[in-house]
């Protein structure tokens, strides 16, 4: 199932999008409110599946009268995956890595699908990246490989959008990944039962006002679903909902020529294949 967290004037819900394309909630103040995404994921246990199945039956709500919500919210941890496409590092001028490049994304930074990224008057250097993102339903350490697509409660979609005037100041990406309203997410966390096994074979696009910028293809992974989960749980006991970021292929604003930066008025859009579409205006913070 899509899944979805919503909110209609500050009012949240939880949404699933049915066979016939449409939005079903329940909303926060119903008495039938199952439950946010996080507590569902992290409950475990089929509670997301029971969840479904009532929501199947809510009522429809009309499109344009809910703005979507990062459909994880507070996570544990939310763990970004750096040059794992090989045409993205080559584009940058780095070695192919010999294991995962990590760093982290803060909540502060997140946004929902429709939501404005905000370009810092600090930056000239705004960037996009498309990213194929994994939502974890069970957790544990050291995970073998082979088991490790248990894990997987879901799919998602992130534009890791990039201050690159401050991410590449020092060795450590962390601040320039992690600006307000910088990390747009979603719009639906797709459960693993509907995506290819790993999130493998999925076409991925970036668009900027409808100009394909980047393209490539999920089974381009250096470091694949499996392989990520068991290197990460090598170090750090995973837990259900917590949020790992896939990294991004080649085409990023950065490397071109000349070089092309998102900014006010710009609209950015990430596509992945069976997982929906992410569209976000840019505009100036």
């Amino acid at each position: 199932m899509k899944f979805a967290m919503i909110s209609i004037d500050g009012n949240n819900g939880l949404a699933v999008c049915d066979t016939m394309g449409q939005t079903r909630a329940i909303m926060h103040d119903d008495p039938n409110f199952p439950g946010d995404l996080d507590s569902l994921v992290t409950a475990g246990g089929g509670a997301l599946e029971a969840a479904g199945q009532l929501l199947s039956e809510a009522p429809v709500i009309a499109d344009g009268s809910y703005k979507f919500l990062p459909p994880i919210q507070k996570p544990e941890k939310f763990i970004c995956v750096g040059l794992n496409y090989s045409d993205h590092a080559a584009e940058g001028g780095f070695d192919i890595p010999e294991h995962p490049t990590i760093f982290t994304r803060f909540v502060s930074s997140l946004i929902g699908h429709q939501q404005p990224l905000l370009v810092p008057p600090e930056s000239e250097k705004f960037d996009y990246e498309g990213e194929l993102v994994v939502i974890l339903g069970k957790g544990g350490r050291r995970i073998s490989k082979a088991s490790a697509l248990e894990h997987v409660v879901g799919y998602s979609i992130f534009n890791d959008a990039s201050v690159r005037d401050f991410q590449l100041r020092t060795p450590q990406w962390t601040v320039g990944k992690n600006f307000d309203d910088t990390g747009a997410f979603g719009p639906w966390l797709v459960t693993a039962d509907e995506v290819p096994s790993g999130g493998a074979g999925l076409k991925i696009e970036t668009r900027l006002n409808d100009e394909l910028v980047q393209s490539s293809n999920t089974s381009m992974l250096i470091f694949d679903v499996a392989t990520l989960i068991s290197e990460l749980s090598i170090a750090m006991t995973l837990k259900a909902g917590d949020v790992i970021i896939t990294g991004t292929p080649s085409g990023v604003g950065a490397v071109r020529d000349p070089q092309l930066w998102m900014k006010p008025g710009d609209i950015c859009e990430v596509e992945i294949e069976g997982l929906g579409v992410l569209s976000n205006p840019v505009k100036a913070e």
